[in-house]
């Protein structure tokens, strides 16, 4: 199949994962995959066949329960019985673009074969995926550790033909469209109910999603920073190479090259400047926004790995002839990396309000708050307010998760990570981040047209030209929350290529 990915050991990156979502890719289980998965299930039948010893999770009970022994005639019934029990998520749904993210993953990390589940099983997940039937999963409900159980135990419940699936545009009980595609539900065997909840793929899902983001949206960072500047009527030294080679963080030599490129051949950066230094919102903008980028750089690479690792429990080791009972579907690598994540972003979001704030400020040469006949006209007033009561909601939402922890299951999962918190608290660190950049969007095409007839760079130029086919230049007062809203959306609509 052409516009098919295929499903196997070879490493998954972050930008093969973009493109399967960018060019609605449908998955496929390779050869090696389908040999993973069928060896491993034969491995495991094999041994509860001549095995009468208690095996976690596979003929026990789970948590707490795991020294009650289930008969053999009862191992079905106990897999179902977990999925059933173990759907208890609540609050907002999960977003379809991290649900469907959810089910890539989970195949994924199920075609290892160390999970022992049926192909069949891996096969029903790869339909959802193929056929955008997406199961209905709440963000509230995961401890991270014993992996994301209710947020993957509402996705598992469509393969019994249990719980909601949002399909052909409408939420409808998953039962239903089993029966319009003429699909048995699958009967799980032992083991499977725990290897579908054991996991961590509710956390990686949010983590990928908003790591995607975050590149694209570090990039606009440097680009709207490098108007903002234009519209200050800002300074190059600081982005000269020298100073950064002698401090030489990644980041923020990368930072500094960008503004250089995007400001060549500006007229407004190069006229003579009356000013010999700028706030640190514009002079520190390599350190600030280059530490971000360091950071969205490491948590890259923690997700890398997790997205391309088993994460149930137990393992199953065919070649070895083991079943071992350990802990990794617990969360704590990717907690740390998110909350990590949601710093670095919310920090990006503060040094942009700062500059929106210098900008209306009347300095400068500028008027205040960017309009002509201010007083009559409020101009830009309110919309550093709102920035800066976003900007402070990420301040109280980068409080990390991580650092937290609470008993759970009568004593047995004594230290869980709070890494679905993390996932949730980034995801909405960054839409706010959006926002913020939106705002600062509107005030730096704002202020440069107070710059004329000077031209910044034709890069620029272009971009500003897109933007105000959207959003019109403000020449007196009206509804800025539209203009608010056309701002959000034209970024969104910003591509940027993703590099390995």
């Amino acid at each position: 199949m052409e516009n098919s990915h295929y499903i196997s050991t070879d490493v998954l990156t972050l930008e093969t994962l973009q493109d399967i979502i960018s060019q609605h890719k449908t998955v496929a289980l390779s050869e090696e995959a389908t040999l993973n998965i069928e060896k491993c299930r034969a491995y495991l039948d094999q041994k509860m066949a001549t095995n009468e010893t208690p095996i976690y999770g596979i003929n026990t009970g789970f948590g707490s329960l795991c020294n009650v022994k289930i008969s053999s005639e009862n191992l079905s019934q106990l897999q179902e019985n977990l999925v059933k029990s173990h759907a208890c998520g609540t609050g907002e749904e999960v977003p379809a673009e991290i649900v469907k993210i959810m089910l890539l993953l989970k195949i994924q990390s199920l075609s290892y074969g160390h999970s022992g589940v049926q192909l069949q099983t891996v096969e029903r997940l790869v339909d959802f995926y193929n056929h955008d039937i997406l199961p209905v999963i709440y963000n509230q409900g995961s401890l991270g550790a014993s992996g994301d159980l209710a947020p993957l135990a509402h996705l598992s419940l469509p393969l019994l033909g249990e719980g909601e699936v949002y399909y052909e545009g409408f939420r409808q009980p998953a039962k239903k469209v089993l029966d319009k595609l003429g699909w048995q539900p699958i009967v799980l065997q032992s083991k499977e109910g725990l290897a579908l909840l054991n996991g961590t793929q509710f956390m990686s899902s949010y983590g990928c999603y908003v790591l995607l983001k975050a590149i694209k949206y570090s990039y606009l960072a440097d680009l709207i920073s490098a108007i903002s500047l234009e519209g200050f009527d800002g300074r190059i030294e600081p982005f000269n190479e020298l100073i950064h080679y002698v401090r030489p963080h990644k980041g923020q030599i990368v930072t500094a090259k960008r503004m250089n490129e995007l400001l060549e051949e500006s007229q407004i950066i190069a006229q003579a400047k009356e000013h010999v230094q700028d706030p640190y919102s514009f002079r520190c903008i390599p350190q600030v926004h280059g530490a971000s980028k360091d950071t969205i750089d490491y948590v890259k690479k923690v997700f890398k790995t997790e997205i391309n690792s088993v994460t149930d429990n137990p393992n199953i080791f065919a070649a070895e002839d083991l079943i071992i009972s350990g802990g990794n579907f617990h969360g704590q690598p990717l907690a740390l990396a998110l909350d990590f994540l949601g710093m670095a972003l919310a920090e990006l979001g503060s040094i942009s309000e700062r500059r929106t704030y210098q900008l209306i400020s009347g300095l400068r040469g500028l008027p205040a708050f960017l309009v002509d006949n201010p007083g009559l006209n409020s101009g830009f007033m309110i919309p550093q307010y709102t920035a800066a009561s976003i900007v402070s909601q990420n301040k109280q939402l980068a409080t990390p998760a991580s650092v937290d922890s609470i008993v759970s299951s009568n004593g047995q999962e004594d230290h869980v990570s709070m890494g679905a918190n993390a996932a949730t608290k980034a995801l909405r660190i960054m839409d706010n981040l959006e926002r913020i950049l939106a705002i600062e969007l509107m005030n730096a095409s704002q202020a440069i047209e107070f710059r004329r007839p000077l031209q910044s760079s034709s890069f620029i130029e272009m971009f500003l030209k897109s933007y105000r086919e959207e959003v019109p230049l403000v020449k007196e007062d009206r509804i800025l929350h539209y203009d608010i809203e056309k701002s959000v959306a034209f970024l969104n609509s910003f591509m940027i290529e993703l590099e390995d």
